[in-house]
């Protein structure tokens, strides 16, 4: 495994995540931003954030699989989510928890929040892109 995930002193703890990846790998693969499409390109969990989410994570896996990773080789994660407010959280929260037991993810990598005014199109509620690196 090509990345150790570190809470460093003076920085908060987080749970869901680690603050710090170090990366020791030769490959780095950048992944597009995933959307809640399943391999037919129909969207997964239509007005529904957790679905989505977890929709995101598992196409990241399914692309990391093809070249030979895993969410273990996951460095940075970038979310972006349609018309954010603290109170979608939970439902943020849900869709990475249920996304990382079927993945055996914990914890997830360090990430970046943003809100966005819109995506690719009105159903997508999250789009997330990963960059990852192999051994």
């Amino acid at each position: 495994m090509a990345i150790t995930l570190v809470n460093p002193d003076g920085l908060p703890k987080i749970d869901v995540y680690r603050q710090v990846a170090v990366a020791t790998g030769t490959k780095l693969v950048f992944i597009a931003g995933q959307v809640a499409w399943d391999a037919e390109g129909a969207t997964v969990g239509e007005g529904d954030l957790a679905a989505q989410v977890e929709q995101c994570y598992l196409n990241i896996a399914t692309a990391l699989a093809e070249v030979g990773g895993s969410f273990d080789d996951v460095a940075k994660l970038n979310v972006h989510v349609v018309d954010w407010t603290p109170d979608k959280m939970p439902q943020l929260l849900e869709g990475i928890g249920r996304a990382s037991a079927k993945l055996g993810v914990t914890p997830a990598p360090p990430a970046t929040l943003l809100g966005v005014a819109a995506l690719d199109i009105p159903d997508h509620l999250v789009e997330i892109e990963a960059t990852a690196i192999l051994n």
